[in-house]
């Protein structure tokens, strides 16, 4: 039952996830720390961090880690990576239905003038999504004292020291490699 409401939700997110990774994470933590409580946000938090890290579109690998950890919930090793495969799948199948659909009138519909209307009236609304997805992740629903992602004032100089090297046009890789030694600094040798 559980690896069904799993396969649902990524279903979901799937389906009504336009504009990428950032604008999935509002949805992601909905289904996964609001509806069904399969992981905390500090958790939540931690995904999209080490989804950053790693290779791969965010919803992909927060579908993949998201399933491993509900299945492995039941206390099988099989049902962990069972579930992974179902949360993956499940969020890709929606992505490679709609586009093997979409592939054969793109071309005749690309200079359509409602086609790029519409495209044009997508663009704020996925905005609005990652900035939504921004505020969750600073802002958590929940008061519990290990549920927060900014646990001490050194979380928020660290978010605004890498915000304003972001706004600066610092390289990212310097900026993740930077903060992973100050966190390093600050949280394990101070």
């Amino acid at each position: 039952m559980i690896l069904w409401q799993l396969f649902i939700s990524y279903l979901k997110i799937g389906f009504f996830g336009f504009g990428g990774g950032y604008a999935m994470l509002s949805l992601i933590q909905n289904e996964v720390v609001v509806q069904h409580q399969w992981m905390t946000n500090a958790q939540f938090a931690d995904i999209v961090a080490v989804s950053q890290i790693t290779p791969g579109p965010i919803a992909i690998n927060s579908a993949t880690y998201v399933g491993y950890s509900v299945g492995i919930q039941t206390g099988h090793l099989w049902c962990g990576i069972l579930g992974s495969v179902i949360a993956t799948f499940a969020v890709c199948l929606p992505s490679l239905t709609l586009m093997i659909l979409v592939a054969r009138f793109f071309m005749r519909l690309k200079h359509n003038r409602l086609v790029e209307g519409a495209m044009r009236g997508m663009r704020p609304a996925v905005i609005g999504m990652i900035a939504a997805a921004a505020l969750l992740l600073i802002f958590p629903h929940s008061d519990a004292p290990g549920d927060q992602n900014f646990i001490d004032a050194w979380s928020w100089v660290l978010f605004g020291g890498v915000f304003a090297g972001s706004w600066r046009k610092v390289n990212p890789i310097l900026l993740i490699v930077l903060s992973a030694a100050a966190g390093i600094l600050i949280y394990y040798v101070f």
